[in-house]
């Protein structure tokens, strides 16, 4: 595992603030999401990642996805620290905790720039 290259760091960074800034829940889980594609590879963010999301399934009174977000939670940073994570997944339960997913083409390419 490597360190989250700046220019990683700043896509992710930018998302989360993305989602911390909407009042839309809808636009905050998309945030969301491309977040967590990005954090992936990286224990801390990625478990970062899935507390927000947890956060907001709580507000939102969503049991299901709650509960999903409380085991991603504890599976987050082992994962990411043994690369076992699917690759592209959004981090939602309705998602599959190891369904591999198409990441978006500018998600694509701010992870090829980091190498």
């Amino acid at each position: 595992m490597t360190a989250m290259s700046t220019i990683v760091h700043a896509a992710y960074t930018a998302e989360m603030a993305a989602a911390r800034a909407t009042s839309v829940d809808s636009e905050r889980w998309a945030h969301l999401e491309r977040a967590h594609i990005l954090s992936q590879p990286y224990p801390w963010p990625h478990t970062r990642n899935h507390l927000a999301m947890l956060g907001l399934a709580l507000r939102q009174r969503d049991r299901r996805e709650a509960l999903g977000q409380v085991v991603r939670v504890i599976v987050a940073s082992p994962g990411s620290t043994l690369g076992r994570y699917p690759e592209g997944n959004t981090g939602r339960t309705r998602a599959g905790l190891m369904t591999r997913m198409t990441v978006p083409a500018d998600l694509a390419e701010t992870l090829a720039a980091q190498h």
